[in-house]
């Protein structure tokens, strides 16, 4: 049997699947990635626009490229690969998407049993009273300030901070109850995240990756597809329907 052949009857014979999802399946979609080569933290300073610190000391800096970023993810649309995961999950009993990415790009490609590990850029809140909201609408001002008076952040995790414990007891829960776990367009470096296939297929089960560059799970993943999302992942979801 090929290995799309073999993957395809893992998911079909399947009652829980988790799949992690990393910055290669927005770039697809046109997003910039922020590490790697020729990401964002290449050309720009982290510790201004991506610390508590920088965003505290000037506010204004941080928000008016935080904006810029945010309308660049509206900009984009899911892509195939989104989308093929949409329709996973409607094949699937319990299916748990669990994203490292802020773009919202799975919610909008019709995914919706989510878990955002880093947040999201579309929800903002006043770290002084806890008010909330989410907004995809251009910001009124910037920074935007809430009524109490303070400045506002995005409800994203940024350096230095840890991910919200509840949103990581679900994904490694997720990781350890599932039979088969995909690991997709994640680099596998960023931790905690990273643990997430490897405890999953410690607990026996069956790991796929899809990402065009080898990574550090390349070695162990029972079905490695070099491939980007948008093309590898349609074509399984169609083999799955028969």
């Amino acid at each position: 049997m090929s290995v799309l052949g073999d993957v395809a009857e893992k998911l079909q014979n399947a009652k829980r699947v988790a799949v992690l999802t990393g910055a290669g399946i927005s770039a697809e979609s046109g997003i910039a990635t922020f590490r790697g080569k020729g990401g964002l933290w290449e050309r720009y300073d982290v510790e201004k626009l991506a610390t508590p610190r920088g965003l505290k000391s000037d506010p204004a800096y941080f928000w008016e490229w935080f904006e810029g970023r945010r309308r660049e993810m509206l900009g984009a649309e899911p892509n195939p690969g989104h989308r093929a995961l949409a329709e996973l999950e409607k094949l699937v009993e319990s299916f748990t998407l669990i994203t490292q990415n802020i773009d919202r790009l799975h919610q909008r490609a019709g995914s919706k049993n989510v878990l955002e590990l880093h947040g999201n850029a579309f929800t903002i809140y006043c770290p002084r009273d806890g008010w909330r909201m989410e907004t995809y609408e251009p910001l009124p001002s910037i920074p935007p300030f809430c009524q109490c008076g303070a400045v506002m952040r995005p409800d994203v995790v940024l350096f230095e901070e840890p991910l919200d414990e509840g949103t990581l007891r679900s994904a490694f829960l997720a990781a350890e109850n599932a039979e088969v776990f995909m690991s997709i367009g994640t680099s596998a470096v960023v931790y905690p995240a990273a643990y997430l296939p490897v405890e999953a297929q410690r607990n026996g089960a069956f790991l796929i990756e899809i990402n065009p560059e080898e990574t550090p799970l390349t070695a162990i993943a029972d079905a490695v597809f070099q491939q980007k999302a948008g093309e590898i992942l349609p074509k399984i979801v169609e083999k799955l329907r028969g």
